[in-house]
């Protein structure tokens, strides 16, 4: 993991297209701005983890349902 200190307006580049930059900090709080392509998808990392649950769900649901599918249309040949 890189570690880099910066204070109030300063900004950290990755690549050419993403720039985050330090707005505020308030007791343990940390207000900070990115600036990205829309293309690049922005999530907290709670929100990010819960997405990737509610795929993971959907997609064992259609194989669930793929596999359901399979075994009704071998008994009913």
């Amino acid at each position: 993991m890189l570690v880099l200190t910066r204070k109030i307006n300063e900004s950290i580049k990755i690549g050419d297209d993403i720039e985050i930059t330090i707005l505020s900090v308030s007791g343990e709080q940390i207000k900070i701005g990115i600036e990205a392509p829309k293309h690049i998808e922005i999530h907290r990392k709670e929100i990010y983890l819960d997405i990737q649950s509610e795929n993971n769900q959907a997609s064992q649901t259609s194989i669930d349902l793929l596999k359901q599918l399979n075994i009704n249309l071998k008994t009913t040949r």
